[in-house]
């Protein structure tokens, strides 16, 4: 994300006299979100930039020059794990692979394995360093409260073989069992169900407003504009409410965890 935009609405803010704190006053958000949209992290709504415009006197300009929103990056997953860093929410929709912030290292190893051009063992090792660095947010005993919801494809698909998974499915189950994440798997025989277009993300943040991050084949898309992350709010909600409850996931995953055990 070009960081233009927050630049010229740092110069504007300190031609006025004015902290990150008054603004924040005046246009009726909050410093820390003044903060994240000056550094190029964030993009205002349609009605913050407005809000924006009248509190520093620049006509329209911040609310018509917006970034364009839900836009592909080369380094598309950098937005979003800056994001990722700030919630206190995070509700992952699996569709392909683990979530991320779920994945052991050799999972992990073995999804970073599969990329096209192949990566040198150096660059991979970085990776999976960098993957595995996002997993410290489930150290801390509750906040992010973190929701999983997961296709079972994803769970039978042997990705690194059998043990791999025996291993990897034991962590989501012995991360559930605590009560540090919730997990609902989405059986297979469902058939067709929301979200099956690709993985999703919701976060939810302290002072900020929520954003989602989608991913397809090698593009992702963080989307804050409002009305697009309350439609993929719905749209994870109707999927979830067609998921097993977390009891009956724990036992499902458990099976298919015995069945590789028997595979390996």
């Amino acid at each position: 994300m070009s960081n233009i935009y927050g630049d010229w609405l740092k110069a504007q803010r300190k031609s006025a006299g004015l902290t990150q704190q008054q603004l924040a006053d005046e246009a009726l958000m909050t410093r820390t979100h003044i903060a994240h949209i000056e550094a190029g992290r964030r993009t205002p709504s349609r009605e913050d930039a407005v809000r924006l415009d009248r509190a520093l006197g620049t006509g329209d300009v911040l609310s018509s020059f917006l970034p364009q929103q839900d836009v592909a990056v080369a380094d598309y997953f950098e937005p979003a794990r800056q994001l990722e860093q700030q919630a206190t929410e995070i509700r992952e929709y699996a569709l392909s692979f683990v979530p991320g912030i779920l994945q052991t290292e050799s999972y992990a190893r073995a999804v970073l394995g599969t990329s096209v051009p192949p990566r040198s063992d150096e660059e991979r090792d970085k990776d999976v360093v960098t993957r595995l660095e996002r997993a410290k947010i489930l150290e801390a005993p509750v906040t992010p409260a973190v929701w999983a919801l997961i296709d079972e494809v994803v769970l039978r698909r042997p990705l690194g073989g059998h043990q791999v998974m025996v291993e990897q499915i034991q962590h989501i189950v012995d991360l559930t069992e605590r009560g540090r994440i919730r997990t609902h798997i989405i059986p297979i025989d469902l058939g067709l169900y929301p979200l099956l277009q690709g993985m999703l993300t919701l976060m939810w943040f302290e002072d900020q407003p929520p954003a989602a991050y989608s991913e397809g084949l090698s593009v992702g898309k963080v989307h804050d504009s409002p009305a697009r992350v309350q439609r993929l709010q719905a749209a994870y909600a109707q999927a979830m409410g067609d998921a097993l409850p977390q009891r009956e996931s724990l036992a499902f995953m458990r099976a298919i965890r015995k069945e590789h055990e028997q595979h390996g």
